[in-house]
């Protein structure tokens, strides 16, 4: 298992956790089994957004002695209507079913989420509201170790970043959902699927979105890497031949700010197949060439897929770039974070001979070497 910082929260996540949604209305015995196979396999966050009882209640049973060893992201206002997950923010029936979330995971939760903040009016309920102060107070009491929040929408989750509340969050990414039009909800795709006519390239407020939790390191746990399946199912993937497992992980850990994706398994053996990721070849995890299959104008857009590698003077590429794409958000207040990752680098845009190998290799056009002359003047 390999390890990042969430952002500045100061915890060490696997690139790799567990969400638990599919374990909903399972039996114990298989609930057990999918946990001990995450474990083992060196997992140490799941999210636990399902408000019903008896799920909770499984999970935190398989966890047992355990449960120290691992994050739980907590959902604040995921509640339970008719056996059916709902949204409330009705202040009683919120600490109804966090508190009772808190009893049964021992009497804290590691990540407090503020749950599904994706419209103005989530925005404006939640952190307008009385809601807000509930979240602070259960971090100051120690009920909650680090405040985050859940949203499908970039637009939504930056005002709610600017708030400076949230110290993480988690988003919904996988490669169809960043490529959807701005005007466009992630939502609308869930059941019919999508349509190759839909992508352009890369929607600029997600790649804003991902700077932005850069810039400020908030970390980001990612949900639906695997476009609930779809991407995986030759008839719904909007690309000429559906993705694959690791390929949809490889791009999800290779956006800004992101330090884990949290795929749902309801089985083990779904464990052991996302676990292959480690044991898969850099071409088996490669991303970039399902593109080809999309309308696109991803030209002049690094993605970080490493295709310009190996660099003859060996420069980390993609990592100068991504230090790059965060410092041009704001060239005049560049986090600090981002100077010493850049200062830590072995090789950086300084040792460029500008040979051009880079270029010739990058599928998307960018101007690799261009960029890194500018990376050796803003950082």
């Amino acid at each position: 298992m390999i390890f990042r910082e969430l952002g500045n929260t100061g915890r060490s996540v696997s690139v790799i956790g567990l969400g638990c949604e599919h374990l909903d209305r399972k039996p114990y015995e298989q609930v057990k089994e999918t946990i001990d196979a995450a474990l083992s396999h060196g997992v140490n966050i799941m999210d636990v957004f399902m408000p019903g009882t008896p799920v909770r209640e499984h999970i935190a049973k398989a966890l047992g002695s355990r449960r120290g060893d691992v994050y739980i992201q907590g959902h604040i206002g995921a509640t339970d209507v008719n056996q059916q997950y709902d949204i409330s923010r009705d202040m009683p029936t919120v600490k109804k079913y966090f508190e009772k979330l808190l009893r049964i995971f021992g009497g804290y939760i590691d990540f407090g989420m503020m749950f599904f903040i994706d419209s103005e009016d989530d925005y404006k309920n939640v952190f307008e509201t009385e809601f807000a102060d509930y979240v602070q107070k259960l971090k100051k009491d120690g009920d909650i170790r680090h405040i985050g929040f859940s949203s499908h929408n970039p637009l939504t989750a930056i005002k709610a970043i600017e708030t400076g509340l949230p110290e993480m969050m988690m988003f919904s990414i996988n490669l169809p959902f960043d490529m959807l039009p701005p005007e466009t909800y992630v939502f609308d795709h869930f059941d019919d699927g999508f349509g190759a006519d839909l992508f352009r390239g890369i929607d600029p407020n997600r790649a804003r979105l991902y700077k932005l939790c850069a810039q400020k390191q908030i970390g980001i746990t990612v949900m639906k890497t695997l476009g609930a399946g779809k991407l995986l199912n030759a008839k719904q993937s909007p690309f000429a031949s559906p993705m694959t497992v690791p390929q949809c992980i490889e791009y999800a850990l290779t956006r800004p700010a992101v330090a884990a994706a949290l795929p749902g398994c309801k089985t083990a053996e779904e464990v052991r197949g996302v676990m292959a990721y480690f044991t898969c070849t850099e071409e088996e995890r490669d991303y970039s060439h399902v593109l080809s299959a999309a309308r696109n104008d991803f030209r002049g857009n690094c993605l970080y897929c490493s295709h310009c590698q190996p660099c003859p003077a060996g420069i980390d590429i993609a990592a100068v770039m991504k230090c790059l794409d965060v410092a041009a958000l704001d060239e005049g207040n560049i986090p600090a974070s981002v100077r010493s990752l850049y200062s830590s680098m072995q090789k950086c845009g300084a040792d460029c001979v500008r040979c051009g190998s880079c270029e010739s290799r990058c599928p998307f056009g960018v101007q690799i070497m261009d960029s890194m002359e500018k990376a050796v003047k803003l950082l």
